[in-house]
């Protein structure tokens, strides 16, 4: 049966759900086939009766039911390793039952046995390379209460200490759950972490650069586990390799094959699999500190390190020195739409641009300053002075102050002249503040996304709204790009790339949220909009706050995100969570074109506040 027409929403209300009646079709969305549910003790499962006059309960307990027949609930996790949910529907004409089976996902193993060490829990494993001198963290689980030592190829012996900190607390919990009691974690007693000096343990071949020879186990180290009269020991699993004195000199290139699919950037994470920190153009030299497995450990400065993929690494010619930049006089030319800094540094050296309010500052590693001009060319309203300082021995920071609110920058190398363009922020007419500007919208996904109880895709949700938004913002004088208009799947990479090359001035991605396993859904769903570069903050709490407006949801803020879509630097860009898919009444509103309405005029009310805000900065 059809759904009943539901009455128009006023701001600040969500449209209500329709009502659905017709045959009962007991159906889970989520935990789906091949998910395996990773929470401690309760986490959520959505799906449909078909019909909205059903009544459900799982594990006995009752569940609400939407007047479409959605369902959301928060239940207890049976302790097995295979959970069984029983499943019951009623409606005053029929019922069905499903018993549905749902694995955890895979937890540390218990032991049965008097004395055991965790093989699989070993890290590092793999491949090694470090520097004499050098130290590596090792840890892994065993016993309670033995005594754990690493017995080194020469005859040394490291003793392992019992790492007595409280359990980790996953990171969805960290970044999703408002429950701070969650974050609590009784200590754990089966942890043990030793250092261990940098020696050879067989040969893991070369740092970087192809390894094609065959590697014999030439040595080995042992871990040994000591409680009472029983002793166990295994094998560490790794091959550990010391660089050579001289220098290993390596040349960023995330495209060796040549394709032009990439963005030419090397990411840097200040720890192996860390957030994204920093951003390596082509051609980037820098000196290796090591390695573990495809985690290369370069130096930028003397007191400064990174982590790169090893793959984007290609070795310079054996005995090239260490790189070292030499920081000359900076020339700004003024542009139309930019202002370019042109500044010399002898090599291509690694950087970082950093955005306050009204400054930006690069920070260039492994460099000496030898500014000896500094020359601004004809006044320009927006530059108001460039300064640099020797920051540290070879770290050497460059201070851009403006006259406005700093909108965006990029970076390129011209031979090894490194070149900044500090954007211009767009004339905004106070009277119709869309006027003229390009904005791209960019309506989420595919591929991936959520799913809602009754199976509406998030990349459904995404696009109508996005449409409605383009339809606004056009009415009032913008340009818009969009992504996407068809069901069609888009590379991350496009869609920025689309943005910054047609150099727009604001970049929206439209998005609807869901959670991860073991956080309560009931509690911690509502609208957010998350930013990555802080010029967009006024942007992201200009949306954040008219989409809670236009919704009357829980207002969960804004927040700085590792997110793709708003890396870009050369716009302020935003990405919108505004309802969230698993929520019945949510889910309900974003199939609806009226909910749909609502999200982007929550997005245009936002922007629009924004763009006069700034027109009278």
């Amino acid at each position: 049966m059809s759904p009943a027409p539901s009455a128009p929403a006023a701001a600040g209300h969500l449209p209500p759900v329709p009502r659905v009646e017709g045959p009962l079709a007991l159906h889970v969305v989520y935990p789906g086939p091949g998910d395996a549910v990773d929470a401690r003790d309760s986490s959520f499962l959505l799906g449909s009766t078909g019909t909205g006059d059903a009544e459900l309960t799982i594990n006995g307990q009752p569940v609400s039911v939407a007047p479409n027949g959605a369902w959301l609930a928060w239940v207890a996790l049976p302790p097995d390793s295979v959970m069984r949910f029983d499943i019951v529907a009623r409606t005053p004409r029929d019922s069905a039952r499903l018993a549905y089976d749902v694995p955890r996902a895979p937890r540390p193993p218990a032991y049965a046995a008097a004395l055991w060490i965790d093989t699989t829990s070993i890290a590092p494993r793999g491949r090694v390379w470090l520097r004499p001198g050098d130290e590596l963290p090792l840890r892994v689980r065993a016993s309670e209460g033995a005594a754990l030592s690493l017995h080194l190829p020469g005859g040394a012996t490291i003793p392992l200490t019992a790492d007595r900190r409280p359990d980790d607390v996953p990171a969805g919990i960290r970044a999703f759950d408002r429950d701070t009691l969650n974050l609590r974690r009784a200590p754990v007693a089966d942890r043990y972490t030793g250092s261990v000096p940098a020696v050879w343990i067989g040969d893991p071949g070369p740092v970087v650069g192809a390894d094609t020879a065959e590697h014999a186990d030439t040595a080995v180290a042992l871990l040994q586990a000591v409680r009472g009269s029983d002793t166990v020991r295994v094998r560490w699993p790794v091959r550990l390799g010391l660089l050579d004195t001289l220098p290993v000199v390596v040349r960023f290139d995330d495209d060796t094959a040549r394709r032009g699919t990439t963005d030419s950037l090397t990411i840097g994470r200040a720890l192996p699999g860390g957030t994204y920190t920093w951003f390596f153009p082509t051609g980037t030299r820098v000196a290796v500190l090591g390695r573990i497995n495809n985690d290369l450990h370069v130096r930028l400065s003397d007191a400064a390190a990174a982590w790169v993929p090893a793959g984007d690494a290609q070795p310079e010619p054996r005995g090239t020195p260490r790189p070292r930049a030499v920081v000359g006089s900076i020339t700004a030319t003024p542009r139309e739409g930019w202002i370019t800094l042109r500044i010399p540094c002898g090599d291509r050296a690694p950087f970082r641009v950093s955005a306050a309010e009204s400054t930006l500052t690069l920070h260039i590693f492994g460099a000496a300053g030898d500014v000896d001009w500094i020359r601004y060319g004809p006044a320009d309203s927006l530059l108001r002075r460039i300064t640099w300082h020797q920051a540290a021995a070879d770290e050497v920071e460059i201070a851009v102050s403006l006259a406005r609110p700093v909108w965006g920058w990029r970076t390129r190398w011209e031979g090894n002249d490194l070149l900044l363009d500090v954007r211009r922020p767009p004339a905004i007419d106070r009277g119709a503040p869309f006027k003229g500007l390009l904005i791209v919208v960019d309506p989420g996904h595919p591929p991936i996304g959520a799913t809602g109880p009754t199976g509406f895709r998030e990349r459904d949700a995404n696009l109508g709204v996005g449409l409605q938004l383009r339809t606004m913002l056009e009415a009032a004088g913008a340009r818009v790009l969009m992504t996407r208009t068809t069901d069609s799947s888009v590379d991350l990479l496009a869609r920025t790339q689309l943005a910054e090359r047609a150099g727009a001035e604001l970049l929206i991605s439209i998005h609807n949220n869901a959670l991860p396993d073991g956080v309560n859904p009931f509690t911690n769903n509502g609208t957010s909009v998350f930013y990555n570069h802080s010029p967009s903050v006024p942007l992201a709490r200009a949306v954040d706050s008219a989409l809670v407006a236009q919704f009357g949801v829980r207002d969960l803020g804004i927040g700085r995100g590792d997110l793709a879509l708003v890396r870009p630097t050369w716009m302020p860009a935003i990405l919108t969570e505004g309802l969230y898919m698993i929520v019945p009444e949510q889910e309900a509103a974003l199939r609806s074109p009226e909910g749909q309405r609502l999200y982007a005029q929550g997005v245009f009310d936002g922007v629009e506040r924004f763009l006069r805000e700034t027109a009278q900065r």
